[in-house]
């Protein structure tokens, strides 16, 4: 058997995590097999599992490569400063729909992770990265809105946590819960 070069093998992998997203978008993650990918990349399962360890490692190598926008860095060279909480805020939620809107990658992935998935089985250990996400963006979001009532920007009795978390409801229901992803237009 001819040794594969290292382009081939990233070329390979990249088929794979196309063949992931397609077939995950399409009939959702539990309904996959990786011989179901291996086929639709074009390669052996034992491809497969020269790349990935399972179907888990290869869901999150396909959402590291979408990078996920809950799950960005928070770069404070972006920030309009600390002392703009709410200005920082809608610019990373700004993001967030920019992302989900034009960045069919991300759609795709964030359709997947929350529309395709079922945290059972195998996929268990995935609902952490989720909720760690979830968790990190809502501190983030309470922060924000603390610093901004300590400036003087938000009324002293907004309760930051529970205007944090419903935040992140309101992003659930824009981008998460399917309509909006779907027809990103509407």
């Amino acid at each position: 058997m001819a040794r594969r070069t290292k382009q081939e093998a990233q070329e390979t992998r990249a088929r794979l995590l196309d063949a992931a997203e397609q077939l995950f978008h399409e009939r959702g993650v539990s309904r996959t097999s990786l011989q179901d990918i291996a086929q639709a990349a074009g390669v052996t399962r034992g491809a497969v599992y020269w790349h990935f360890e399972d179907k888990v490692q290869l869901f999150n190598a396909m959402m590291e490569r979408a990078t996920m926008p809950l799950e960005e860095d928070f770069e404070p060279s972006v920030s309009p400063g600390p002392d703009r909480p709410l200005d920082d805020l809608r610019l990373r939620l700004m993001n967030v729909m920019h992302c989900a809107a034009f960045n069919a990658r991300t759609r795709r992935a964030f359709e997947i992770a929350n529309l395709r998935v079922e945290f059972v089985g195998e996929m268990a250990s995935i609902r952490g990265r989720k909720v760690a996400a979830h968790r990190e963006w809502t501190d983030h979001n309470r922060e924000a809105f603390e610093r901004a009532k300590s400036l003087g920007q938000l009324p002293p009795d907004v309760d930051a946590h529970q205007a944090a978390i419903g935040l992140m409801a309101l992003v659930g229901g824009c981008c998460i819960t399917g309509s909006w992803i779907r027809r990103p237009s509407t």
